[in-house]
């Protein structure tokens, strides 16, 4: 099966991003949006979890994958191509950047933050943007 996981990376906020300071996604009702689960886990607990992680999760949670199916389940999510979290609204929308350390784990680090500033500077790791938001 195909690694789905970055490793000494950082993902930028996109040249598009309409704020300059990060904020927290909401919930929409009752069900979590996808932005929300992802900054719960990533922010949560920073350096836990990898892409395939929170990306299979946010699939199971919003699927709702039964803990018994969720070994079978995984293994056919990422038997198809899955987009990276590249195009997340983290990254997009709400001002966070995603940095993956040596061993694929992630860790989100708000665009104002002097963190993001020397992630985004340090020449020692692969730097990326977020997906634009709109085709210009």
């Amino acid at each position: 099966m195909k690694d789905h996981n970055h490793y000494g990376m950082f993902i930028e906020v996109s040249e598009d991003c309409p704020v300059s300071q990060a904020e927290i996604p909401k919930a929409k009702g009752d069900s979590k949006t996808v932005p929300v689960i992802h900054y719960e886990m990533i922010a949560g607990h920073p350096y836990r979890y990898t892409q395939e992680d929170v990306l299979f999760e946010t699939y199971a949670i919003r699927n709702d994958i039964a803990e018994e199916q969720r070994e079978a389940a995984r293994q056919a999510f990422f038997s198809k191509g899955q987009p990276c979290l590249r195009t997340s609204s983290l990254g997009k929308r709400y001002g966070w950047g995603i940095h993956h350390n040596a061993e694929g784990k992630m860790a989100l680090y708000a665009v104002e933050s002097d963190e993001y500033k020397a992630f985004a500077n340090d020449e020692s790791i692969k730097r990326v943007k977020a997906m634009r938001a709109s085709r210009k």
